[in-house]
Parts: C-alpha cells; structure tokens; sequence
C-alpha cells in the first residue's frame, strides 16, 4: 500500500541502522514461503507495544503489526525482500531525529514527524487501507 522510511530514534534502535524500510501491506497478502517464524512483543513509542515476526533461524525482524491497525496489516522490512530495490520509499518520516548524514532525495517527500495519510497516500492504497478497517 505504501512504503515508509522512518528515521525515528525506536527505530534506529530497533535496527541498528540509521532508518527503517517497511512496506505496508494487508496481512493475508504476506506469505511465508519456508520455516515458521516467531512472534514476539516489543514496546513501542506509543506505550501499546507492537508485535514483531523473527526468522526463527537467525532472529531477523521480518515484519511487525503496530497496535493502530493491528494484525490486519503487516509492516515488512524492506530489507528481508528478495528485491528490496523494487519498494523505494513513498515517504521520510521522522525526519526530526534522522542521522545528520543521511542525504534525502528531493523526490520523495519528508515530513518532520508523522504525516495525513489523505495527503501522501494513492487513492488506491486509500481503498485498500480501508478495507481493511484501518
């Protein structure tokens, strides 16, 4: 539905990188094609904590369901995909406490902390969103 990059401190420690890639994609169109992943709590922020899926293998975060939409809809780390190139972000968020090193293209647009999905997001995602009850 659309891609995030979000340079929030939680999620630079929640990394160990200076951002995170999630794409935002309904749950049932996530599929895991090998070994059975481990779901685990983890605060967040927002102090209602966020679910997070792990290979069991190697303990990669793989995707996470935030407490807004809950389990309805997967945020999956761009970095776990077989062609993360082919989901760039539709948005910088968080941009208040990025690293100052971390150049961003002008093309994509940025917002200091969180953003109106009515603003940024395709109609189309729109839907989609909204089927899902979020």
């Amino acid at each position: 539905m659309f891609v995030h990059c979000c340079h929030c401190t939680w999620c630079q420690r929640e990394t160990g990188a200076a951002f995170a890639l999630n794409a935002i994609i309904e749950a049932d169109r996530v599929v895991v094609t090998k070994g059975h992943p481990k779901t685990i709590l983890i605060p967040s922020l927002s102090g209602d904590g966020k679910k997070i899926v792990l290979c069991r293998s190697c303990h990669t975060s793989i995707w996470g369901h935030y407490a807004g939409p809950g389990d309805a809809v997967s945020f999956v780390r761009v970095g776990t995909l077989d062609e993360p190139g082919r989901l760039p972000p539709d948005i910088h968020i968080f941009t208040s406490t990025k690293q100052p090193w971390v150049e961003l293209s002008p093309d994509i647009p940025v917002v200091a902390d969180y953003y109106d999905k009515m603003d940024y997001w395709p109609e189309s995602s729109l839907a989609r969103r909204a089927k899902v009850g979020w």
